[in-house]
């Protein structure tokens, strides 16, 4: 993977890209505890024939590197602009998850000039005491029961649908999963969650001008619907979309999740070209 070194709050970070394909750019932000790669694989496979996708590891994911401390949401977005500027983007479409959302939202108000449209999936644009009260209880866990947190999150993160067609079996190898993914990036889980409590961009949403799609699962525990929905308020001419499925639609619906960001993608393609 390419690496750039960003300044960021405290010094230098660098920062690992996946940079694949061809055509105009696309740049993937990805959720807490994911990387670049972990969140958009289907979406890069489904797209890369024509655009040219760069999806950095943010701080706390893959091997980019921070001087530590808190993470900021506005060294985040240095972070993807300066992923975009070293893979040679000069505009770019934008999309992001959960934490990505946020990181893309706000890149999209500090760079309008950049951003050709801008697709969302679980964003929000402050952190309320409902998401508070949850985050503090993954940090908890995090530092104390890994397997305890991964079971907390298959039963918050899927939608009811994906639940109840669960077996025990399906259960067991989920928790594994998760397990070894939280026992292998511990810190960078809990100071993501942490910049996770800290978020508050509403002040920068209205000078958004890049055509924005914003999605919601309809089950969504961890951020809930009603945040998507006061998103798609405070940006100015944004859509909202609702679609079957919980916070982690990634993961859990590939299929449906890739056909979203596909649909709109699509047409600011074919709406730039008329």
């Amino acid at each position: 993977m390419p690496t750039v070194d960003v300044r960021v709050s405290g010094g230098t970070s660098t920062v690992h890209y996946l940079v694949t394909g061809s055509g105009p750019g696309l740049v993937l932000a990805h959720g807490t505890g994911a990387t670049g790669e972990t969140n958009w694989a289907p979406l890069i496979d489904a797209v890369s024939d024509r655009f040219t996708i760069v999806a950095p590891d943010l701080s706390g994911s893959g091997a980019t590197t921070d001087p530590g401390g808190p993470i900021l949401v506005e060294d985040l977005v240095a972070q993807l602009l300066g992923a975009a500027d070293h893979a040679g983007l000069t505009d770019f479409h934008l999309a992001g998850h959960s934490l990505g959302a946020v990181v893309a939202t706000a890149a999209a108000a500090a760079r309008p000039d950049r951003v050709r449209s801008l697709v969302v999936h679980a964003g929000w644009a402050r952190t309320d005491a409902w998401m508070r009260h949850q985050f503090d209880l993954w940090l908890r866990l995090a530092r104390a029961d890994h397997e305890l947190l991964a079971r907390l999150l298959q039963v918050t993160a899927m939608g009811d649908d994906t639940l109840r067609a669960r077996s025990d079996a399906d259960f067991a190898a989920a928790t594994a999963g998760f397990t070894a993914s939280l026992d292998g990036a511990t810190s960078g889980f809990i100071r993501q969650t942490e910049a996770d409590i800290a978020v508050d961009i509403t002040s920068a949403l209205p000078r958004i001008t890049a055509p924005t799609l914003v999605v919601a699962s309809a089950d969504d525990r961890i951020v809930p619907p009603h945040h998507q929905r006061e998103l798609a308020d405070l940006i100015p001419g944004a859509a909202l979309v609702e679609v079957p499925g919980g916070h982690g639609l990634p993961f859990e619906n590939p299929d449906l999740f890739t056909t979203t960001i596909v649909d709109h993608l699509d047409r600011q393609v074919m709406a730039a070209a008329s």
